[in-house]
């Protein structure tokens, strides 16, 4: 490996993509080698640039930064990935060490952090915003299943129980099942509080 470390960025605005290049760029040891902003480009762009450490949003279009993680992860295990987000949610945490990150990161925190993170990450450690990682630990794991995340992210445009029978190819009565039990489940009184909740939490 170079002493340079080459880092790919996946960010979806191009300011704070841009922003993000120009601070690691001030450092004598990291290289941002590539930048895409969309999740659906990260892989092939990690393979074309021969990448250490590939930086991500969670939001963007094509497929989140948590896909694109667990996709690199899956086909090129020896890149590292750091997680970064605009929300603090627990549930994205637990998401994104479930995908193979190697670090998850707030993006409001410090330059000089971010650069240590993506040194410190392959180095081998991991690197964990300290409240997030006490906040997931409070909220404790996911209680949906992966059907059940699935009919919630699909209800949550309005959709009635029929159509999502029709786009999920399930019965009506087992999109109400679903729907049911995610709603006990969350503690909540209808399904529009249960994606409110469920996305509050990371969970979808």
């Amino acid at each position: 490996m170079s002493s340079t470390i080459k880092v790919l960025l996946a960010e979806d605005q191009s300011m704070v993509r841009e922003a993000l290049a120009a601070l690691l760029g001030l450092e004598d040891d990291i290289e941002v080698v590539a930048q895409v902003a969309r999740g659906d480009e990260v892989l092939a762009a990690v393979r074309a640039h021969d990448v250490d450490v590939a930086l991500l949003d969670i939001e963007m279009p094509g497929c989140t930064g948590i896909e694109a993680a667990a996709r690199v992860h899956r086909e090129l295990p020896s890149v590292k990935l750091v997680v970064l987000t605009t929300f603090g949610r627990p549930g994205y945490l637990r998401s994104a060490m479930e995908a193979g990150a190697d670090a998850f990161l707030v993006k409001d925190a410090p330059a000089a952090q971010l650069a240590e993170a993506v040194r410190k990450v392959l180095a081998g450690e991991r690197v964990i915003d300290p409240t997030l990682a006490a906040a997931a630990l409070a909220e404790g794991a996911n209680p949906l299943t992966d059907r059940e995340r699935e009919v919630l992210r699909a209800a949550a445009d309005g959709s009635t129980n029929a159509e999502l029978a029709a786009a999920l190819h399930l019965s009506q009565g087992t999109v109400r099942n679903y729907l049911s039990t995610a709603i006990q489940k969350l503690a909540v009184r209808n399904r529009a509080e249960a994606v409110r909740i469920a996305r509050e939490k990371g969970w979808l």
